[in-house]
């Protein structure tokens, strides 16, 4: 039952909030929706190390289209809170609005949930052995934290933090950097004798990086952008650039300054993209134009929001000769056999 939130919360904000609640995931999905993604691969039930998947890139055919609507919304000087308004009425009716919202304006096509299933074939590469929780797989409670309901996102962590216990789980190699935070570092604060150990994908690979002969299939320009929660709020900077750097035909490129704990914004993340929508498509292109600028032919990132927001970029700078790609992919591209 989604409870009632203060008038100061944005409604998109309000909007994830209950159906982190209600579901356990940003968008309400039922849960049986949640391990899609990894359907064909094969896991290792029992072990004590658990992929955590998060929402990020499952739902990106979904996110997309959301805000580029709260996008045209804004720009037609109707209020841009009333696509996700109008996209919770469905669910207050019984109606499944997640469900009725892919069929009409995504396709798996449109998804980046290959970035999962590409990070789990770097991660079996390198000999980790993964389990995955699947539809049992809990919400970080991330934004409910970075939205001020603390109480909420107490208990969302104290529900992850038993589940992990229930099946076991020792260790979790998190991809969404905004997950593997809130499990890493917020979730001790508030979960009385906390004793999971976390570890985001890049930092498990770059420890063992040295077993694998990286080579991408031909030369290319990478421009790296460091999403704000891996690199200023996990202080992830140089594990990234050291794992491009060690990839053969991968020249890394980096704006003159604005790279590393300097890095602009790409104007998305924390619901940026539904409260202030063309304020984040600017950041985005502003951004998007910084690491064009340095001559790339691909520009790299490792978050499901940064991915859709340069992009985005890229889009609205008509600069269709760049690729933008998330770093797994960049990695598994350049795995041995790939």
């Amino acid at each position: 039952m989604s409870k009632k939130r203060p008038a100061f919360i944005p409604a998109g904000l309000t909007y994830i909030a209950d159906n982190i609640n209600a579901r356990d995931n940003i968008l309400g999905l039922p849960r049986a929706d949640k391990s899609r993604w990894a359907s064909g691969i094969e896991f290792k039930p029992g072990s004590p190390t658990a992929f955590f998947a998060g929402c990020g890139y499952q739902y990106s055919a979904m996110l997309e289209p959301l805000v580029n609507l709260v996008r045209s919304a804004d720009r037609m000087a109707v209020d841009p809170d009333l696509p996700v308004v109008l996209a919770g009425i469905p669910k207050k009716l019984g109606i499944d609005a997640a469900r009725l919202f892919t069929a009409a304006m995504s396709s798996r096509e449109d998804s980046e949930d290959h970035v999962l299933r590409d990070a789990v074939r770097v991660l079996k590469a390198l000999g980790i052995e993964l389990s995955y929780l699947g539809k049992d797989e809990p919400c970080c409670g991330a934004p409910l934290y970075h939205t001020g309901l603390r109480k909420e996102y107490g208990e969302a962590a104290s529900h992850a933090y038993e589940k992990f216990k229930l099946h076991g789980i020792k260790q979790v190699i998190g991809i969404v950097p905004s997950c593997t935070h809130a499990l890493k570092n917020l979730a001790p604060k508030f979960v009385p004798g906390y004793d999971i150990e976390v570890k985001h994908f890049i930092e498990a690979v770059d420890e063992h990086a040295g077993q694998l002969k990286l080579k991408y299939p031909h030369k290319v320009r990478v421009a790296y952008h460091d999403p704000c929660q891996l690199g200023r709020y996990m202080g992830i900077l140089e594990q990234p650039r050291r794992v491009i750097r060690s990839i053969e035909n991968v020249e890394l490129v980096e704006p003159e300054w604005t790279s590393g704990e300097w890095s602009t914004c790409c104007g998305g993340g924390g619901g940026f993209e539904v409260v202030f929508p063309n304020m984040s498509l600017t950041l985005a292109s502003n951004r998007a134009r910084e690491l064009a600028e340095t001559g790339a032919d691909v520009i790299v990132t490792h978050c499901p929001g940064c991915l859709m927001q340069l992009k985005s970029g890229i889009k609205a700078l008509k600069k269709s000769r760049i690729e933008a790609l998330d770093l797994a992919t960049l990695i598994a591209r350049s795995l041995p056999g790939a």
